[in-house]
């Protein structure tokens, strides 16, 4: 059994404190990441469709040996595939391509607003979760209003939103949010892909302070902010220091050090962003 702590999602399901992220990886750059990840004691993977290395996940979990039931797969359903009967089309081809009887947790991964579809896929998913198909359902990119209109159209909240989070990008508000309507934080580039986060002199005084790197600072932050992070590796070292960041706390002045950040957003805006 892996030793990562969890959290318990408002569906009475439980995923790990930090998982594996996959994009952009290809199939087989996947399936040997996920294999060394799983070695490692990752047991939550996510991927999605657009990601298109959802087969190469699938075979990594299928040749682990790791029981099924450790394992949390993630899977999110694409911007071309809104509306109630496209969302249950996809689902199963996303499920075939896994190789998987179930999906642990299924998210919706922009809301396209615009296109104004996610709440059929909503309604999809709710049925999905229903017949067993998936455990736990969820949105990726939602904003508070967004998640306000599913749970006023159909009575059900997402367990997770996994949203763009790291020092750069807080997000205090929607945290906030989270909290107050149960619903898990998940954060995707948790160290802030393609900036200079990790070579912030703060970051790196915080990290030295611990002995750790100043990735497994940020990676610190975030669970101690309880949110999920899921950062991406493929080199099974780095895995393994990303894994290692529940030996050791931030104190109050050091967690907001990090948070105290040049705050801008690195990636898309929920409101306008489009990804099909």
């Amino acid at each position: 059994m892996s030793s990562i702590p969890t959290h318990t999602l408002n569906d009475g399901t439980t995923i790990p404190a930090l998982g594996l992220g996959t994009w952009p990886m290809d199939d087989a750059e996947a399936e040997r990441a996920v294999t060394t990840a799983l070695e490692a004691g990752y047991r939550l993977i996510d991927t999605a469709v657009n990601y298109r290395n959802e087969a190469g996940v699938g075979r990594a979990v299928a040749r682990s040996g790791v029981p099924r039931e450790e394992i949390v797969v993630t899977t999110k359903l694409p911007g071309r595939h809104h509306g109630y009967e496209e969302t249950l089309a996809s689902f199963e081809e996303s499920r075939a391509r896994l190789g998987l009887d179930h999906v642990d947790l299924y998210l919706i991964h922009w809301p396209l607003p615009r296109v104004d579809r996610y709440l059929d896929s909503w309604r999809a998913m709710i049925e999905l979760r229903e017949r067993g198909l998936v455990r736990s359902i969820g949105v990726s990119n939602f904003t508070a209003d967004h998640i306000g209109r599913l749970e006023r159209e159909t009575g059900v909240l997402p367990s997770v939103n996994q949203i763009e989070l790291h020092p750069f990008f807080p997000q205090e508000g929607l945290r906030a949010h989270h909290a107050e309507k149960g619903v898990l934080t998940e954060s995707w580039s948790p160290l802030g892909r393609g900036s200079q986060l990790l070579d912030d002199l703060a970051v790196a005084a915080v990290a030295e302070a611990h002995g750790v790197t100043p990735a497994q600072a940020v990676l610190r932050w975030h669970v101690q902010l309880g949110a999920l992070p899921v950062p991406k590796s493929s080199d099974p070292a780095r895995q393994r220091a990303n894994l290692d960041v529940f030996g050791f706390t931030l104190d109050d002045a050091q967690m907001r050090t990090l948070s105290d950040r040049a705050h801008r957003r690195l990636g898309g805006d929920p409101e306008v962003h489009e990804e099909f």
